[in-house]
């Protein structure tokens, strides 16, 4: 959240989201980064100043600050640059790029230094990151510009077009937090009231969405997802490919909500 009077950061991270949608003209809560990648340069700069100053790191001479960062997989050399600019600008003196599914494979604790095969679909809020890894490196691959924000905009697209009812970003998400489903069944079942503004009267208003309807609005992005998981089994070495179906794919998620499911129980897990 930048005040544009004074160009002065207001709030970072959580503290930033509650004030979307609710700020005087002066302050706007911006996302300086967008579809994985930078989208607003000085404020991504001031928002990892921030994170790297909440860490502990200080602008000594004889400390270097040593800082990984996470890339989408299909970003180009030019993003991976800005990237790197941006954390040197906030203040760091050695800065490692490693691409999303490799970190999200170590974070789930995966095994990937032998030589077995392992899936991972890492959902953010902006790029969906789709890989399978064996022997500490990426065998196949594929990014989509799909993720957490374009399921809150198809969810509020639906509630304009079914409802008749104008929602922000925040209630959408807050829909697909609570009650969105990628399943037909509509799993976690349940509804949430939903306030907006009747695009007919233009006032005040309040309906009830329920998990199928999450379903139907999140439809296609998940199919976009389902079809790129395929598409990279597709390219899979068969050895690999064996791996996979026997111990299942790992399912990774930020700003998004989604269910992975263990192929060796078939049992669904969140």
């Amino acid at each position: 959240a930048i005040d544009h009077n004074t160009n002065k950061r207001i709030a970072v991270g959580e503290e930033a989201r509650l004030m979307i949608g609710r700020t005087p003209a002066n302050i706007v809560a911006v996302r300086p980064m967008r579809d994985g990648v930078i989208a607003d340069y000085q404020t991504t700069e001031l928002m990892l100043k921030y994170f790297l100053e909440k860490a502990g790191a200080k602008r000594w001479p004889f400390f270097k600050t040593r800082v990984v960062v996470c890339i989408p997989s299909g970003v180009t050399e030019v993003e991976q640059r800005a990237v790197k600019q941006a954390a040197y600008q906030a203040g760091a003196k050695d800065v490692k790029v490693v691409e999303e599914p490799y970190a999200a494979a170590l974070g789930a604790g995966l095994d990937i230094s032998g030589p077995t095969g392992s899936m991972v679909v890492d959902i953010g809020g902006g790029t969906t990151d789709i890989a399978v890894l064996s022997l500490s490196g990426i065998v196949a691959k594929k990014s989509l510009r799909v993720g957490g924000d374009k399921f809150d905009e198809a969810i509020s697209r639906y509630i304009r077009r079914v409802h008749n009812l104008m929602i922000g970003e925040r209630t959408a998400e807050q829909i697909k937090i609570e009650i969105g489903s990628a399943i037909p069944e509509g799993f976690p079942a349940g509804q949430i009231a939903v306030r907006g503004r009747d695009l007919i009267t233009g006032l005040p208003k309040t309906i009830k969405v329920n998990s199928q309807e999450c379903y139907v609005a999140l439809q296609e992005s998940i199919e976009l997802i389902v079809a790129a998981v395929k598409e990279v089994l597709e390219r899979t070495p068969p050895e690999l490919s064996s791996d996979i179906f026997d111990k299942g794919i790992i399912m990774t998620g930020g700003g998004s909500m989604m269910y992975g499911f263990d192929t060796r129980l078939s049992r669904e897990t969140g």
